[in-house]
């Protein structure tokens, strides 16, 4: 079994060929491909890990489609004062399908 460690949106993920991972917004079109970076590539027994190594790493994947994340409700109260606040936010997504790991 072929996976590797990735770097996408400040986390690291878990990705093997044909997955569908849902990352932070990336810019580009349904469709489009692009690269992320190896931090770690597990080919069977054999793992590595070593900065020149990964270099020659490449895990490409294809924007399947951009969409938005649920919908989070901030609320903030503080009892006597009369201060009451509520704010919302939803984060921009994109949904990613690996399509190959070298």
């Amino acid at each position: 079994m072929v996976y590797a460690i990735v770097r996408a949106g400040g986390r690291q993920e878990k990705v093997s060929v044909g997955d569908l991972v849902t990352l932070d917004r990336v810019t580009g079109q349904a469709g489009s491909t692009f690269a992320l970076p190896a931090l770690l590539l597990v080919d069977g027994d054999k793992v590595t890990s070593a900065a020149k190594d990964l270099e020659k790493v490449t895990v490409t994947a294809e924007i399947v489609e951009n969409l938005r994340g649920p919908k989070i409700v901030i609320q903030k109260f503080k009892n006597k004062t009369g201060y009451k606040k509520r704010q919302g936010h939803r984060s921009e997504l994109t949904r990613v399908k690996i399509t190959g790991i070298k």
